[in-house]
């Protein structure tokens, strides 16, 4: 059975992400182990929206107006999970598109790539929870002299506790408890633990 692209006919509006992500099977529930380290219940795998050329051009035409004011020269986003949605916003700001690599405990521009000296960047990522891929990848922006000035992503499921600098940016807000591993609720409880992202792969 082929598996066809559920994009809408019209213009995707950005209250219709978050159902178009349940539609897909974006958002899981269940024990995750997420980039950060902690854990939660919840777990947006955005592979499973962007995967369909439809609905990746429609968020990246979303979350590319949200920035339509800043004087921005390059999006940069992190591989793998970034890829994809960092092509579409800069293909909707007009711009061009970089992609960092993990390196170590950091991320590096390579393969021609680069961010030169004095430019804007616009950080794009799919999700936003602890803001460690976004300090990582602007320790590399920072090293190339360049200057981060906003970042944007599908999902904010930031705590209070975590604040970022430069303005961003979301196309979905949902508050989502995350734990501790040595004090998880889940862990208490025997659920089974479940490691999507491509962090803790192997």
């Amino acid at each position: 059975m082929k598996s066809e692209d559920p994009s809408f006919a019209d213009h995707l509006q950005v209250e219709d992400v978050l159902p178009r992500m349940r539609e897909v099977g974006a958002l899981l529930e269940g024990h995750f182990r997420l980039s950060s380290g902690r854990h939660s219940d919840r777990y947006f795998q955005c592979a499973r929206l962007l995967q369909y050329p439809g609905l990746a051009l429609e968020v990246g035409r979303l979350l590319a107006e949200r920035f339509d004011e800043l004087e921005i020269d390059v999006v940069v986003s992190p591989a793998v999970g970034g890829v994809v949605l960092g092509q579409e916003v800069a293909r909707g700001l007009g711009r061009r598109h970089v992609f960092a690599e993990r390196k170590d405990d950091g991320f590096s521009v390579r393969r021609g790539f680069e961010i030169l000296k004095g430019e804007n960047v616009l950080i794009v990522d799919d999700v936003l929870t602890r803001g460690t891929s976004f300090g990582e990848i602007r320790r590399t922006v920072d090293d190339h002299d360049a200057t981060v000035i906003g970042l944007g992503v599908i999902v904010d499921r930031r705590e209070a506790d975590v604040s970022i600098d430069v303005p961003v940016h979301a196309l979905v807000q949902m508050e989502v408890a995350t734990y501790d591993p040595d004090a998880c609720p889940l862990c208490e409880g025997g659920v089974e633990l479940e490691s999507p992202g491509s962090r803790h792969a192997v």
